[in-house]
């Protein structure tokens, strides 16, 4: 059983928004903080967005930065990304992930132990 499961992807025009949601699927487990990343077809998964718990930081790839806002209940083990002004670059697949050893290194996919399976975004021109 896929430990998160991610919803709200879709196609969309260029400047348009999405809100993706992750939440816990079933298995119950304390995470740390969660994320974001993306992965376009031939290219390597990409960060985009994290948030740890304990003290409510946030970060951001340089390419979402203002466009993008992730959030989310720790308790519930849910997060989600608000997509604002997408572009044609933002076409991926979107996957959300868990840190459940509080991790140093929330840009890097290594920094996670449970993922989704992903949720399709396409923006047009």
């Amino acid at each position: 059983q896929v430990p998160l499961v991610e919803s709200g992807g879709g196609l969309v025009q260029a400047g348009g928004s999405l809100r993706l949601s992750c939440a816990a699927s079933g298995r119950t487990f304390s995470s740390y903080g969660m994320g974001w990343f993306r992965q376009a077809p031939g290219k390597e998964r990409e960060f985009v967005a994290a948030i740890r718990w304990s003290v409510g930081s946030t970060y951001y790839a340089d390419s979402v930065k203002g466009r993008f806002t992730i959030s989310g209940d720790g308790p519930r083990n849910a997060v989600y990304l608000q997509m604002n002004l997408l572009r044609p670059v933002d076409t991926a697949v979107y996957y959300c992930a868990a840190d459940l050893q509080a991790s140093s290194i929330l840009e890097f996919p290594a920094g996670y132990d449970l993922w989704g399976q992903g949720t399709q975004v396409t923006v047009v021109s």
